[in-house]
């Protein structure tokens, strides 16, 4: 395996030799076999760990294994501690994504404060073949099909030439120790129900599944190659000046790949970019948003424009069970009444079953790609189309405001409720909410 990955390492030049290299060692098997080759082919390595306190006594065994090996094999340790569960909450991101941020901020730093060359991770082919299913089955432009990189600025990946059995081998013949994250075993993260279900299943229909997997990874990975050539000049021609020109985006051989390019480095969504798509035979008026731009259609063109930050800040009101009354931003009185309940006919109140509802409940303004399913009906409707249905003015849009149980809509306030959260004849408990100034 050294082999392989001195080769891996010459042909994607990832190091220059005998380079100063950071190696992200959280202490499980990959990590430990990514250090101890490394080590071996003369790099100097410094182990950086990351204690992300996310599984109690365990993630400090983690920090105390990974600096007593460094100790034993007398290679320079560092480590840093996270509180990941407040800066995922600070940042409302999931505590995946908290994690990932902080460990490759705090690994640039490390090797900003080390002059290191080069920060080196431990992910590996099965990796790259997990992260290719996970962005087909959550939707993905050509980019997500590509799998891992081997280098992303100054993060590297020496270990992908190599797999997971590779990996496993390789420790078991040396002998390495090494720690088990408990949370691998756990299949309520999509990574880990892939690993442990899906490609499994792959592999009884075909025993060499993940390698045609990444053979085919790297055979997208040439051709976006081209594909990324192809629409930069096309978004030379098209965009302009915050301007995207109707005309000449539909005369390009794939006009809402082009779009989507434009627009997904901006935060907006596969399905708004589709929206947009379908709209540029719409008339003017449409408007889609990202967190941080909206686009707005406006006769032959696009229009771009940057939302300012107070207009970034989604404001989120909290409604707990023991709630009886918001003031603001809108004034709703609520209430729990057991069965039976009179159900007065009218927008201005909300009816739906205690039992079915999340909390606390949240109060926000509608965003695109929101759906729901209209009271009385059985399939979803995006709101952009229930409002343009109701011919909704842009301002009326603008004001909407939702009231969610988890991610589903419960109610279009003083409009419409969402027919899964409705009352039947089994419903034991009711929510009322009435809105005491309807001036939305």
């Amino acid at each position: 395996m050294i082999e392989t990955v001195r080769k891996f390492i010459e042909k994607e030049k990832l190091f220059t030799p005998n380079a100063s290299v950071i190696v992200g060692l959280s202490g499980g098997l990959d990590s430990m076999a990514l250090l101890d080759v490394l080590v071996l082919l003369g790099y100097r390595c410094i182990a950086a760990h990351c204690n992300f306190h996310l599984r109690g006594n365990e993630s400090d065994r983690d920090a105390t294994f990974a600096r007593k090996w460094c100790k034993k094999i007398n290679v320079p340790f560092i480590s840093v501690d996270f509180d990941t569960t407040r800066y995922a909450a600070n940042r409302k991101i999931s505590i995946e994504m908290a994690a990932r941020e902080l460990r490759y901020d705090w690994f640039e730093t490390v090797r900003r404060q080390y002059d290191a060359e080069t920060v080196a991770v431990a992910h590996h082919k099965d990796d790259s073949v997990e992260t290719v299913l996970l962005n087909l089955i959550r939707g993905t432009g050509i980019r997500g099909l590509t799998g891992i990189m081997s280098r992303n600025k100054d993060v590297a990946r020496p270990l992908l030439c190599v797999t997971r059995a590779e990996i496993e081998a390789y420790i078991t013949e040396k002998e390495i120790p090494y720690v088990y994250d408990s949370t691998n075993s756990d299949d309520v993260y999509l990574r880990n129900a892939l690993r442990l279900h899906v490609i499994p299943q792959l592999e009884k229909l075909n025993p060499s599944a993940k390698e045609a997997i990444y053979r085919t990874s790297l055979n997208l990975s040439e051709a976006e190659k081209i594909y990324r050539i192809s629409v930069a000049e096309a978004i030379k021609e098209v965009f302009k000046d915050d301007k995207i020109d109707i005309l000449k985006l539909c005369k390009t051989p794939s006009p809402q790949s082009v779009l989507f390019e434009i627009l997904s480095p901006l935060g907006f969504s596969a399905s708004v970019v589709e929206d947009a798509y379908n709209a540029m035979v719409a008339s003017s008026g449409k408007v889609f948003v990202s967190k941080s731009h909206q686009l707005i259609k406006d006769r032959d063109y696009f229009i771009l424009d940057q939302i300012c930050a107070a207009q970034q800040e989604t404001e989120i009101i909290y409604i707990d069970r023991e709630t009886k009354e918001i003031t603001e931003p809108i004034h709703l009185i609520i209430r729990k009444e057991e069965m039976p309940v009179e159900i007065k006919k009218n927008n201005r109140w909300l009816y739906a079953d205690a039992d079915k509802l999340e909390f606390p409940l949240k109060l926000r303004r509608w965003q695109e790609g929101d759906w729901f399913i209209p009271f009385g009906m059985k399939g979803k409707k995006k709101l952009s189309d229930y409002f343009t249905d109701r011919k909704y003015n842009l301002k009326e849009k603008k004001e909407a405001w939702l009231l969610l149980s988890g991610d589903g809509i419960v109610w279009i306030v003083g409009e419409r409720t969402d027919d899964r959260f409705k009352v039947t004849e089994k419903s034991k408990r009711i929510l009322i909410v009435e809105i005491i100034d309807n001036g939305i």
